[in-house]
């Protein structure tokens, strides 16, 4: 089992930045980033595999960065240029032998 402890969410002005983060209890593969916006369906944000392999969705591709800290066990999302269709609640997920969910945090552009 793997918990995912989310943190870094609030309210930020259009063109603002933000930077979420998630620490997992233990070492995993495949990390990423995922949101979900009030009456839309969860989209991917970005993943990135333990080589450090990164994939974006077209929406966020060259405004978020997705990293990872395999000696800490913690996942991050750099949200640069921030616009007010960012806004949803980011999950972190991840997978070993499961894949494993974080209780979201909200991101407010405003």
């Amino acid at each position: 089992h793997v918990q995912l402890v989310e943190s870094g969410g609030g309210l930020v002005q259009p063109g603002g930045s933000l930077r979420l983060s998630c620490a997992a209890s233990r070492n995993t593969n495949c990390m990423g980033w995922f949101r979900q916006a009030p009456g839309k369906e969860r989209e991917g944000v970005a993943v990135i595999d333990s080589d450090g392999t990164t994939t974006y969705g077209s929406s966020v591709k060259g405004r978020f960065t997705i990293s990872r800290d395999n000696a800490n066990n913690t996942l991050y999302l750099q949200m640069n240029s921030l616009t007010p269709d960012d806004t949803a609640v980011y999950y972190c997920a991840a997978s070993a032998l499961g894949a494993y969910w974080g209780q979201g945090t909200q991101v407010t552009v405003s």
